[in-house]
């Protein structure tokens, strides 16, 4: 990871961690330009009155989103479902009440503040189907094939190194899941700088993806049926977008691509004795589990 890498992640740690204290203090926050300055683009009310008045306040003055992602995700009773920067807790707790108790719900964050938030925010309500997990959204800390939907609320454009999220995302997906994202996608016509120009990078502008990036992006990790669909505008040509994607019932790897019959998940030789890995760093097992396919025999 480069030095530059490792400078914006931290500063997106640590405008995430204020942000959770100052909400622990009494403050409301949001992923707008100031941390405690909720807008009509950003933040809570952008959720249904009935949602905000089933949660501890807490929760949902922590709304740092620029969508609600539970309201396309299409959770079903007993699904699994992840939230990738889940923050507050606020989409965690909403799709745990829509899987039910044969259900669980997962959230995911790098941000310690955060994370005691959200615990607080799930013991006030007195969820028991819930696990909050710290980590990186680029390396999911989760099995592959074990999770139906993942969502995330305007998390993907602060990475800095959007292939592994979308490939990560991919991974953890059982075949024939599902992606709900709602995030901030810039018009194809804006240069980096140009949308660096309309806001910063903690403020879920200068990293945002254009449409045609997120779609290619999703597509070479192996998504299907990749819908981006904008609902309003964040910034001039920056839009807040619900992002929607299958992971394949039947699924090559994209690294297999052009590889012949014998080469599948990463490894030569697929599901033989003679199995190698394609990538000699990795063993057989690694290199299958990174895939994310069916063939781990």
């Amino acid at each position: 990871m480069s030095e530059h890498t490792t400078d914006l992640r931290e500063t997106v740690r640590r405008r995430y961690a204020a942000a959770a204290v100052k909400v622990a203090e009494g403050a409301t926050s949001c992923c707008g330009p100031q941390p405690v300055e909720a807008d009509e683009s950003f933040g809570s009310t952008l959720y249904a009155a009935d949602q905000r008045d089933a949660l501890p306040a807490e929760a949902v003055a922590a709304s740092l989103g620029c969508g609600n992602p539970t309201a396309v995700a299409e959770l079903r009773e007993g699904e699994r479902v992840l939230d990738v920067g889940s923050g507050g807790g606020i989409d965690v707790l909403l799709s745990a009440r829509r899987v039910g108790p044969t259900g669980k719900a997962y959230g995911l964050d790098m941000t310690e503040e955060m994370l005691a938030l959200a615990l607080a925010n799930a013991a006030k309500a007195g969820a028991t189907n819930i696990e909050f997990l710290k980590g990186t959204i680029e390396a999911i800390p989760l099995p592959a094939n074990t999770i139906d939907v993942v969502i995330s609320n305007c998390v993907i454009n602060l990475s800095t190194d959007k292939p592994a999220v979308f490939t990560e995302t991919f991974r953890v997906l059982k075949p024939g899941g599902r992606i709900g994202v709602s995030d901030v996608v810039a018009d194809d016509a804006l240069t980096p700088d140009q949308r660096a120009e309309r806001g910063d990078y903690v403020g879920c502008i200068a990293g945002a993806l254009s449409f045609t990036e997120y779609r290619a992006g999703l597509r070479a990790a192996g998504f299907t049926d990749v819908e981006i669909t904008p609902t309003h505008a964040v910034a001039d040509g920056m839009h807040s977008a619900l992002v929607r994607a299958t992971k394949p019932q039947a699924v090559t790897s994209p690294s297999a691509a052009g590889q012949p019959e014998s080469a599948c998940c990463g490894v030569n030789a697929c599901c033989t004795p003679a199995e190698t890995p394609q990538d000699p760093a990795l063993t057989v097992t690694e290199a299958k589990t990174a895939s994310g396919c069916g063939c781990q025999g």
